[in-house]
């Protein structure tokens, strides 16, 4: 018996199996490279497909449970078949700034649907673009991936509902999203991991794999790595240091500030609290590749701070720790010694984080503890030790650092992963 997760991230997706004790069976990724906003659901779709073929026959035919993960605020709207009728407005487009004025007059003050990134705001700006009969559905990119193997929507998971609009006390749709979205439905609000349904059987002959498998509810695929890391203590944390900058802590205390980029999510009887910065290693990657970042790492002492204040967006626009859509990069002066300027970058990222856990402390958070680090930025040490002088708290690699291990988790465990791993 095996359970599979998938992972679907800003570069490209991954997959994990693990068997009945969690130990990993093989693992799996497709990158997406330069995608035209056009070819972006096509390519995302021949990844599923690619991925689960791709798994070896005997896995496919033991395969008892999938559960994916998908970009948080990522939309698609889609008609009856799934197929997309306008590109895929990815978690961090921010042009409906109409949309989002209008959520904040008519939303629950504070809310993170009132957000100009928010899922809720994408939907009201593709309504006004595609008309009555352009699509009829608007969807989490989770949810659509998971429909993709069921043939079936009509439920979305609390993570990905958030930036919708969800009303996290009474977790469902408040009246205000029925009035505003005046889409044919709203999802049905369920917990992550809740089942769904079975692979569809078509889909299943398809692809070789056991017709009964169930697909369950997924989430986000920040909260996906929080999963993958396996912490458990209120005030244990997670940094995925991905193509984007993202702060998880685990809090007794519920904590938001649409000032901040501050919200939290359902984690139980806690709360997951935190923020993503549209900074990350997708800077890095403007200047740098791999090789070049491990090499000029090693010239870098991590004990010495870095004069160099740099403000690392790829583009104008910030989530959090300041909720700021026209924050404008600056990236220079730039030195002539690339070490330099590498170590400049990545001591303004550690800043970043370190305003960041701050922030949450200040609003109210359970005080942090330590810090486990996902995402690929996780394998650079030095980095590691210039956060570790920010945040004055023990930072370290986590056990398992890849979204796709939590969402194989949630695939396994279900809705008990909140309630038996995190008591």
């Amino acid at each position: 018996m095996y359970f599979l997760g998938i992972d679907f991230g800003t570069s490209g997706a991954r997959s994990c199996v693990i068997d009945a004790e969690g130990m990993i069976v093989v693992e799996d990724k497709r990158d997406f490279g330069a995608l035209d906003d056009y070819e972006r659901a096509g390519i995302w779709r021949e990844a599923l497909w690619d991925l689960v073929a791709a798994l070896p026959p005997p896995i496919r035919t033991q395969l008892s449970d999938i559960a994916l993960d998908g970009t948080s605020g990522t939309v698609l709207a889609c008609d009856e078949e799934l197929s997309p009728r306008h590109p895929p407005l990815l978690y961090n487009d921010d042009r409906a700034v109409e949309e989002a004025a209008l959520i904040a007059k008519t939303a629950t003050p504070g809310h993170p649907a009132a957000a100009v990134t928010s899922g809720l705001a994408k939907v009201l700006w593709l309504k006004k673009r595609l008309g009555l009969t352009g699509a009829r559905l608007y969807l989490n990119q989770a949810d659509w991936l998971a429909g993709l193997l069921t043939g079936r929507v009509g439920m979305t998971d609390y993570h990905n509902a958030l930036k919708m609009g969800l009303d996290l006390d009474e977790l469902k749709w408040p009246a205000w999203v029925e009035y505003l979205a005046d889409v044919d439905y709203l999802p049905v609000p369920v917990a992550p991991g809740s089942r769904l349904a079975t692979v569809s059987r078509p889909r299943a002959r398809y692809l070789g794999i056991n017709p009964g498998c169930m697909v369950h509810a997924g989430t986000t695929d920040s909260i996906a790595a929080f999963l993958a890391a396996g912490v458990s203590r209120s005030g244990d944390a997670v940094t995925s240091l991905g193509s984007t900058l993202v702060l998880k802590l685990l809090s007794d205390h519920r904590v938001e500030s649409t000032g901040h980029g501050v919200y939290s999510h359902w984690f139980g009887s806690r709360w997951l609290t935190g923020g993503a910065s549209n900074s990350g290693g997708a800077v890095l990657r403007q200047f740098f590749d791999d090789r070049q970042l491990t090499a000029l790492s090693e010239k870098i002492n991590p004990a010495i701070a870095s004069p160099l204040d740099y403000v690392p967006l790829p583009k104008p626009g910030e989530r959090f720790p300041l909720n700021d859509p026209t924050l404008a990069p600056r990236l220079s002066p730039r030195p002539a010694d690339d070490a330099e300027f590498l170590h400049g970058l990545l001591e303004s990222l550690a800043r970043i984080e370190a305003r960041g856990y701050g922030l949450l402390g200040e609003l109210g958070a359970s005080p942090v503890r330590q810090i486990e680090t996902a995402g690929g930025g996780a394998r650079n040490a030095v980095w590691t030790r210039i956060r570790q002088r920010l945040l004055g708290v023990p930072v370290a690699r986590a056990r398992h650092t890849d979204a796709a291990y939590g969402a194989a988790l949630l695939a396994r465990e279900g809705i008990r992963l909140f309630d038996s791993v995190y008591p």
